[in-house]
């Protein structure tokens, strides 16, 4: 039997859940944290430290030093970054039409002024040429010929008119005879005279009264001694402008066939090249552009901006094409009036509700060092100047 069977009371063993701790829990338990209340409370009464406040204080002053010293090394300088190489870009256009015989050019081709660049096919204008000529030739011919006739109008005229005159003299003469002859012939008896004799007498008077009449026109139609010599002079006239017509045609004629032969009006680089060899090309067809080695910077600067701006000062520039290129240069010219002013569509405010908005004025700045003659710049590539403006 147990001893709670015999009455008995059993023996308490040692309380393992003190006495059986292994000394490991003991020391675990004794390096267990404190809970966190009791480490905040701690943290309170420790004194906190200032150095964040005094880093952060120190950055502030070094910032303000900072913003300080860039205001005052930029306050006189203005820069904008809508800025622009700009240049001549010349279009160069057919003037007649034709097949391109000869190119002498290709893309992005440096050229000099004279050079020749083109051809087309020469031939109708040879012809055209030719024939004008020939026209040239007729019209001459056909003013000497009016010249001479008017030198002969200029004698032949008045002799003329003593010509009529004359006549119409001798025809009154003998109309004044047979007017005798008449008269005597219807005065005697007719017993005296024989009827031939008075019909000859009629058909004297007759006849020499006709002569009258003719001598008179011819006179009249004499007398245009004036009109004669003018008619003359303006058949003169009328030459020698046939003559010039025929040699402006010439002229004319020759200049198309110049316009053939296409030729470099100045140095530059020919671009945007659309034409080849064999190319069929219409008079006004624009076949390239040549643009010219002078380039400058056009900058739209805002209107704030343009206050102590002026032509002469100096202008740096920065190329984003080309980070190590620096090139310095001046102000040129302001240009009077903003770019929204010459504008194709200008905008127009016509609402009742106007919202001020801020222009930019082109400024043309002149390009004076730092550009290698040997390698220019594209046009409209993106820059950036700075203007020192006091």
């Amino acid at each position: 039997m147990n001893a709670r069977a015999r009455g008995e009371k059993p023996e308490r063993g040692p309380d393992k859940s003190r006495d059986d701790r292994s000394p490991d829990d003991k020391e675990s338990r004794r390096d267990k944290p404190e809970d966190d209340s009791d480490r905040d409370k701690d943290d309170d009464n420790k004194p906190r430290s200032r150095w964040p406040l005094i880093i952060l204080a120190i950055v502030v002053v070094i910032a303000a030093i900072a913003g300080g010293i860039y205001w005052f090394l930029t306050r006189n300088l203005e820069s904008t970054d809508d800025a622009y190489t700009d240049g001549n870009a010349v279009s160069y256009a057919a003037q007649v039409s034709g097949y391109v015989t000869q190119l002498n050019i290709n893309d992005n081709t440096f050229v000099h002024a004279g050079d020749h660049l083109l051809k087309i096919d020469p031939r109708i204008y040879i012809a055209t040429r030719d024939q004008d000529r020939a026209s040239l030739s007729l019209a001459r011919a056909q003013l000497s010929s009016a010249q001479v006739a008017l030198d002969i109008a200029r004698v032949q005229a008045p002799a003329s008119l003593q010509q009529a005159q004359a006549q119409l003299v001798e025809a009154q003469a003998n109309k004044s005879n047979a007017e005798q002859g008449y008269i005597r012939q219807h005065a005697v008896d007719p017993r005296a005279t024989t009827q031939t004799s008075i019909d000859q007498a009629n058909a004297q008077m007759r006849s020499t009264t006709a002569s009258v009449a003719n001598a008179q026109a011819q006179v009249k139609v004499a007398d245009l001694v004036q009109q004669n010599i003018q008619s003359a002079e303006d058949t003169v006239r009328q030459r020698e402008a046939q003559v010039a017509q025929a040699e402006a045609s010439l002229s004319q004629a020759e200049v198309n066939l110049s316009y053939t032969d296409l030729i470099a009006p100045q140095d530059g680089y020919i671009t945007r090249r659309n034409v080849d060899l064999g190319t069929y090309v219409q008079a006004g067809q624009q076949v390239f552009y040549i643009v010219t080695p002078q380039v400058w910077i056009t900058a739209n600067f805002k209107e704030g901006q343009l206050a102590d701006m002026h032509p002469g000062q100096h202008v740096s520039i920065d190329v984003d094409a080309y980070p190590n290129l620096h090139l310095q240069g001046h102000i040129d010219s302001i240009q009077q009036g903003s770019g929204a002013r010459f504008s194709t569509f200008p905008a127009e405010n016509a609402t009742g509700n106007f919202v001020k908005i801020v222009r930019r004025v082109p400024v043309k700045v002149i390009i004076d060092s730092g550009l290698d003659n040997n390698h220019g710049l594209p046009l409209g590539i993106s820059v950036e100047p700075t203007v020192t403006v006091r």
